[in-house]
């Protein structure tokens, strides 16, 4: 398997954590830890596994301790936790997670809607916690989502983004993964954020880009921030997630997608798509529901 170094991309999987959250019926913690094997296997060295927020929360994700406890971790893998709270981090570290996730975003309306605190509040709440996890010598990544479109307060300014990156880079983060939450951003305004970024002093080597594929500008976003220098991507295998917010909401982008698109542009990713393709089917078939996705319906391609 190649190293995450000799990577020209890393694709950063979220489906067991982003995609199977919101499905309504239960997903047997078995099918979900074949699924994270099945990543694994694919050559994905970033599998976002669990959220240890509340059960109450979040139902589908109610066995994030037991599955912890039951993964079989890979060498070289890493598969880091969504924690909330100080709660949540004691958690994490009870099951040696060893990387953590906070989620904020851009938006007030939004926070408050799905958080139930201010952005500022959430800050607070995640001090303690990143400090933590640094002090244990663990991978922090934030989430800022919402940061191009919110379904409350409509448009987001970029100004809003820095504001929100500025907060979480001072608490020490490692990586910022930014999300067009509802699916409603188009190239420029990758670009846009992108700039403001960095103009800020926040780089793209510390970027992620979290796309939907809500109006599918998702591969388009992609291949803006691609030209733009940013080598990380979130993507979901199977298509699976998207913001229970957004209407008609299509998904996360699709990881059999994404990396297509990475091999024709000839840039190393080191996952193997047939094996990714798997991956999919198994989501597929767990939850009961034809794949949607285009390289999961037509599957890749080469030459004889």
């Amino acid at each position: 398997m190649t190293a995450m170094a000799d990577r020209d991309v890393r694709v950063y999987e979220v489906g067991p954590r982003d995609g199977l959250q919101n499905e309504a019926a239960p997903i047997p913690t078995d099918a979900k830890l074949r699924f994270i094997d099945l990543l694994a296997d694919a050559g994905l060295l970033e599998i976002e596994a669990t959220s240890f927020v509340s059960p109450r929360a979040i139902p589908q994700l109610a066995d994030a301790d037991d599955l912890m406890r039951s993964l079989d971790r890979r060498p070289g893998v890493r598969y880091p936790v969504l924690v909330p709270n100080v709660r949540g981090m004691e958690r994490a570290e009870a099951v040696e997670a060893g990387a953590v996730c906070v989620f904020t975003a851009a938006s007030e309306e939004f926070t408050r809607a799905n958080i139930n605190m201010s952005i500022a509040e959430s800050i607070d709440a995640f001090r303690p916690v990143i400090a933590r996890a640094r002090g244990l010598g663990w991978w922090t990544r934030g989430y800022v989502s919402t940061a191009f479109g919110c379904p409350y307060q409509g448009e987001v300014g970029e100004a809003a983004v820095v504001a929100v990156a500025q907060e979480l880079v001072k608490l020490g983060i490692d990586e910022l993964s930014i999300g067009d939450t509802i699916g409603v951003a188009g190239p420029g305004d990758v670009r846009r954020v992108v700039h403001a970024l960095d103009a800020a002093g926040i780089g793209v080597d510390r970027l992620a880009m979290h796309f939907h594929d809500t109006r599918g500008t998702a591969l388009a976003n992609v291949a803006t921030a691609l030209e733009l220098g940013v080598r990380c991507f979130d993507a979901s295998t199977g298509g699976t997630g998207g913001c229970p917010y957004a209407p008609g909401a299509a998904g996360n982008l699709a990881t059999e997608d994404l990396v297509y698109l990475l091999e024709r542009e000839g840039l190393a990713h080191g996952i193997d798509l047939d094996a990714l393709l798997v991956a999919a089917r198994h989501v597929s078939e767990t939850l009961g529901r034809p794949l949607a996705t285009k390289v999961g319906q037509a599957g890749g391609w080469r030459l004889p």
